[in-house]
């Protein structure tokens, strides 16, 4: 909503003080292309055509006001209802059947997935994500008491091209972690459940428990205890399968060495 109203009042303004999309566009190096995407909500508005936009308009300073707005959006919305209260949770229990998780990430592989959205982001956007992903990892590390921390990965995530050693050993890292359990899933233990898709389960410390599932187009979060039981015995499941942490670290190693 925040980028439709922002959006909406760029035009408006532009539209009042007689200034063309191509002049804007020109003024602030964007496409008018970019600019109408701006203007209809589809692309965050950035900071940089809100104050080219806020001078040429003689705006008095109420465009680049909504930057303050637009900046505390650091996720996708989607996820920010997750993201709240994932900064709650006293334990996190995941399984990822194609990507390496956000809290597992190097920069060039959280790079490599942002910068290549379709719809593309602005440049703005993706240093603005990319950092927001950084910074999340303090959860693994940085709360008191820990957070308890377990991931799957299925062998798929680690069969990426997007995968390299770098993203291996920031794998390796994790074994390092008292808090943290990580352990992959062959191909050849798959169950028909590791192959429904992402899903991640968290607890609170007023022991309240949210399933979060992920598809392309549509995320849920949801406490219903029906979905919650669901989701915590398909993930008890997978765990069962996979190997064990000490197994799942002679798997990463080797392929280290083969990389």
């Amino acid at each position: 909503m925040a980028w439709r109203y922002s959006g909406n009042q760029l035009k408006r303004w532009r539209t009042k003080a007689n200034v063309s999309r191509e002049e804007l566009a020109a003024a602030s190096n964007y496409s008018p292309d970019t600019i109408k995407s701006m203007e209809q909500g589809v692309r965050m508005p950035t900071p940089r055509v809100l104050d080219v936009a806020d001078g040429m308009c003689r705006a008095d300073g109420l465009l680049s006001a909504a930057k303050d707005y637009l900046l505390r959006e650091k996720f996708p919305a989607r996820a920010q209802d997750f993201m709240e209260k994932e900064r709650e949770a006293i334990s996190r229990w995941s399984y990822e059947t194609a990507l390496v998780p956000g809290l597992l990430q190097t920069e060039s592989y959280a790079r490599a997935l942002i910068e290549n959205r379709l719809p593309p982001l602005d440049e703005e956007t993706v240093e603005k994500r990319i950092a927001a992903r950084m910074e999340r990892q303090a959860l693994l590390t940085g709360c008191t008491p820990p957070m308890a921390v377990s991931f799957v990965l299925y062998e798929a995530v680690l069969r990426s091209p997007q995968v390299d050693t770098e993203q291996l050993h920031r794998l390796l890292w994790t074994f390092r972690l008292r808090n943290v359990v990580l352990q992959v899933l062959p191909f050849e233990r798959a169950i028909s459940d590791a192959l429904v898709g992402p899903m991640v389960l968290l607890e609170t410390c007023g022991h309240e428990r949210f399933a979060f599932t992920e598809g392309p187009f549509v995320s849920e979060l949801s406490a219903d205890p029906e979905v919650v039981s669901r989701v915590s015995e398909r993930l008890s499941m997978i765990r069962a399968q996979a190997l064990s942490p000490a197994e799942s670290a002679r798997f990463i190693e080797r392929m280290v060495d083969q990389s």
